[in-house]
């Protein structure tokens, strides 16, 4: 995963496609996917940031979004350009490293990052998260194993960690494999 330290002028594109979970707005900075935004999203940037509106960009993130969401893909490999802090950066590094149907607390979150006191910070970090689903922010769980703070709400993180255990994405299917709420 490419990151870029700090936002600048660029080329910024973006399209919108449809998923099980409601519209995503994907965001392309030259030509790298910088944001993916769900409706009602909490910390969603404004739309005249977003650039131009250019159905067809970003075909590959489309393509691995479609396998994810027919349960064929487990893992996103997609070249970013995310923009935030180098703590922010380091912590959407780690989000990737979730093994897919798996939780974490952010405690545990906090732990892997070599920091154990951290977790308050990894949370307001999680929550900055500009590429949700493929950074997997869903995975990060409560201490006591609840579902807390989500930007796409907490019905779609359900859904997402339901989805992700075995269950059906559109209906929120029962609990699998891993450690769910």
């Amino acid at each position: 995963m490419t990151t870029n330290p700090a936002p600048s002028t660029h080329t910024r594109q973006y399209s919108v496609v449809d998923s099980p979970y409601g519209p995503l707005t994907l965001v392309a900075t030259d030509g790298k996917l910088s944001g993916l935004y769900m409706t009602d999203q909490r910390h969603r940037p404004p739309q005249e940031s977003f650039g131009e509106r250019t159905p067809g960009i970003l075909r590959e993130a489309v393509r691995q979004l479609d396998a994810y969401f027919a349960g064929e893909l487990k893992e996103f490999d997609l070249e970013l350009h995310l923009d935030g802090t180098p703590f922010q950066r380091s912590v959407w590094a780690r989000l990737r490293t979730i093994p897919y149907g798996e939780t974490w607390t952010y405690g545990e979150l906090a732990e892997h990052l070599g920091n154990p006191a951290a977790s308050r910070a990894v949370g307001l970090a999680n929550g900055r998260n500009p590429v949700g689903i493929i950074v997997p922010c869903h995975r990060v769980i409560g201490a006591a194993g609840s579902l807390t703070g989500y930007g796409g709400g907490l019905e779609r993180k359900r859904r997402l960690l339901a989805f992700e255990a075995g269950g059906a994405a559109g209906t929120g299917g029962a609990a699998g494999a891993g450690r769910l709420f």
